[in-house]
């Protein structure tokens, strides 16, 4: 999910090209695609390492609460300003995203179900002929040829029945999905499950502290140097987007949770692979006015983008993720999303307070 993509522009684009899917469809018996696009150092920290918890199967690791300098002074990212002093207090932290295999454990004790998976409200799609609402998600699709970086519909496309457990949709069938983070869920989709597990979503603040992993004043969160020893260290994005991804790192989309190292607190993937939802409304302005301890988020959501969607924070980018579009998987910068938005690079990880 790019921070500049919005989710006017996908209900917009969703409107216009399932119109156009129906009145092609009048005049022919082939399927038209439907396109979209997809829709927060005065004393550094240390952690006990090693020390985890296994709370609904899932290892946990203590984060000891400390001060860090918070935000960026990349002129990229204006609303990570200003860079300020923020304490957080101790907290448990899943070491990885969590995997579509736990997800399926929630869902089946629970019957829950996803946004993607609800059938779509036709107020919400005027001109649309109800048979053609069909529930789905976004889902990349690499373009044929080289594109202007201008248009998201030219790679994002919407996939009637893709949702968590089919995350590019019913005919693809995915390698390693009960190892790889869950994807394809909203908000409300990540806030559902970590309630089920007795933890919540991270503030926006304690996901930085604990992405920075004990690191002040690097452009990564891993360091300096993009490929350290001239190795990839996160699942970004090479090659010229969208259009051809080498995959140097190993992977073309999504990858298994650890298959690059942890930082030094012991936690993997807080960059790049999949973004990640956070507990904060967003506001870009809210750096302005943050307390210095323990911040929550504002009390309410405000984009001047899009003054009337609500959307909350995600961190940490994902596989999409290059310096020639979203950059947004370095260090301090923000993203963005609106609340009932999923997407096939956008899962979540919880946190805890204490660990029975």
């Amino acid at each position: 999910m790019n921070f500049n993509e919005s989710y006017s522009a996908l209900k917009a684009g969703f409107i216009f090209l399932l119109a156009l899917s129906f009145i092609t469809s009048c005049q022919s018996k082939s399927e038209n695609k439907v396109k979209v696009p997809e829709k927060a150092v005065s004393q550094k920290a240390t952690v006990v390492l090693n020390q985890v918890a296994d709370t609904a199967k899932t290892k946990m690791v203590w984060i000891k609460g400390g001060t860090f300098q918070m935000g960026s002074e990349e002129p990229e990212f204006p609303d990570a300003k200003p860079v300020h002093a923020v304490t957080v207090n101790g907290f448990w932290m899943d070491e990885h995203e969590v995997t579509y295999g736990q997800y399926a454990e929630f869902v089946r004790a629970t019957n829950y179900k996803t946004v993607a998976e609800r059938a779509l409200n036709p107020a919400d799609y005027p001109g649309v002929p109800a048979d053609k609402l069909v529930p789905g998600s976004a889902v990349f699709s690499a373009p044929a040829q080289e594109v202007i970086l201008d248009n998201p519909l030219q790679w994002w496309e919407y996939v009637p029945g893709a949702n968590w457990f089919q995350p590019q949709g019913p005919e693809v069938r995915v390698k390693n999905l009960k190892k790889s983070p869950v994807v394809q869920v909203s908000y409300e989709d990540a806030l559902a499950y970590a309630h089920w597990s007795g933890k919540r979503l991270p503030t926006e603040a304690e996901w930085e502290y604990a992405a920075r992993g004990g690191k002040e004043k690097q452009k990564y969160y891993w360091g300096s140097e993009l490929m350290p020893g001239n190795k990839w260290v996160a699942n970004i994005y090479q090659g010229n987007f969208p259009d051809k991804n080498t995959g140097e790192d190993g992977f073309l989309g999504v990858a298994p949770i650890k298959s690059f190292p942890p930082n030094a607190y012991g936690l993997y993937d807080m960059e790049g692979n999949v973004w990640e939802w956070c507990s904060d409304f967003y506001r870009p302005d809210y750096y302005s006015q943050s307390p210095a301890k323990n911040p929550q988020g504002p009390t309410d959501s405000y984009d001047p983008d899009e003054p009337n969607v609500v959307k909350r924070v995600q961190r940490g980018g994902s596989f999409l993720c290059s310096d020639q579009y979203c950059i947004r998987y370095k260090a301090g910068s923000r993203g963005k999303g609106e609340v009932t938005s999923s997407s096939d690079n956008l899962g979540f990880r919880c946190v805890k307070d204490k660990v029975n």
